[in-house]
């Protein structure tokens, strides 16, 4: 953990925005029988990772969240207890497990407003992690205090009895054209379309599973490209530091779409947002709307981007 956040720190000064979530985990990470020490832990590093000084003369605020026990489990109300009412102002989101249905996320939002008197309404990230949850994506995405969704791969897997194979929780390697990987059995790929499909009617975040190859650069950036532009996700997990940077590299729009966009926004901004023509295609709010989304996605992935593209993310001056 104390990794993970140091490197993210490193980022942010490289990158001058925080570019990938830091989610400290409650769950599996904790031993039994250790759980409220370990939550006690993660307090103390949320709060030091956010009250950092160089941070504050700078203005800027990292991502960090922390996962709890599922809502079933004796931790869950401790786990909450703990991490809430000692880092709420410091959290960016809690992160809740092994959600099943809506009556489970009403559970969690209880728990977490009691132990976060006067505090401002801390956003949930859920992870579904069954086909039951699955056949309940959408009625769960659309609850206001869910921000994300996350697809469990693993107990997805392991909820059907075997009727998935092992080779459903890994990535087939090139040339294999064969094995039902994680993006090619049916039931995996349903599943995990259906929820991203659930987060875009809400207008939520789609965050996709993690890839175990974590050795394979080019294997994981391939998976990363497929989860992001054949599976609808805007975010994906990583379990090791040497993933982030393919990941951001997948997630973020390839450079000629970025200077494409820049120059479709500038030019409808000039024509008062009436029809263009650029490049010999034509483009009208329909489409500025996608570009302008490109632009936000290059932004949050600080990829380069025109000079004129960039004044749509300066901070206001105050004076």
């Amino acid at each position: 953990m104390v990794k993970s956040l140091q490197l993210q720190a490193d980022m942010l000064e490289e990158f001058g925005a925080c570019v990938f979530d830091v989610t400290l985990d409650c769950e599996d990470g904790a031993p039994v029988g250790g759980e409220r020490d370990h939550a006690n832990m993660v307090v103390a590093l949320v709060n030091a990772a956010q009250t950092a000084p160089k941070l504050g003369a700078d203005g800027r605020r990292r991502r960090v969240g922390v996962r709890v026990h599922a809502v079933e489990h004796p931790a869950f109300f401790s786990d909450v207890e703990t991490v809430v009412g000692g880092a709420c102002s410091n959290l960016s989101y809690l992160m809740v497990p092994k959600v099943e249905s809506l009556a489970d996320v009403e559970r969690a939002v209880a728990a977490v407003d009691a132990a976060a008197v006067g505090a401002a309404l801390l956003p949930l990230h859920v992870l579904i992690e069954s086909p039951g949850a699955v056949h309940r994506a959408f009625e769960i995405a659309a609850h206001a205090r869910v921000e994300s969704i996350s697809f469990g791969l693993m107990d997805f897997v392991s909820s059907h009895g075997g009727a998935i194979p092992a080779s459903a929780m890994g990535v087939r390697r090139a040339g294999d054209t064969t094995t039902l990987d994680q993006f090619h059995h049916p039931l995996v790929v349903r599943a995990k379309t259906e929820v991203a499909s659930a987060c875009h009617a809400a207008g939520k975040v789609p965050s996709h599973c993690v890839v175990t190859e974590f050795r394979d650069a080019a294997l994981l950036l391939q998976s990363a490209k497929m989860a992001s532009r054949g599976l609808g996700y805007t975010r994906m997990w990583s379990i090791h530091p040497d993933q982030i940077r393919p990941i951001l590299e997948a997630f973020s729009p390839d450079v000629d779409e970025v200077n494409l966009a820049a120059a479709i926004i500038e030019e409808a901004q000039r024509q008062s947002w009436g029809p263009i023509a650029i490049r010999g295609t034509l483009h009208d709010r329909a489409s500025y709307r996608y570009f302008w989304q490109v632009l936000e996605r290059a932004h949050q992935t600080a990829r380069p981007m025109p000079s004129s593209a960039l004044q749509y993310f300066a901070a206001p001056v105050v004076h």
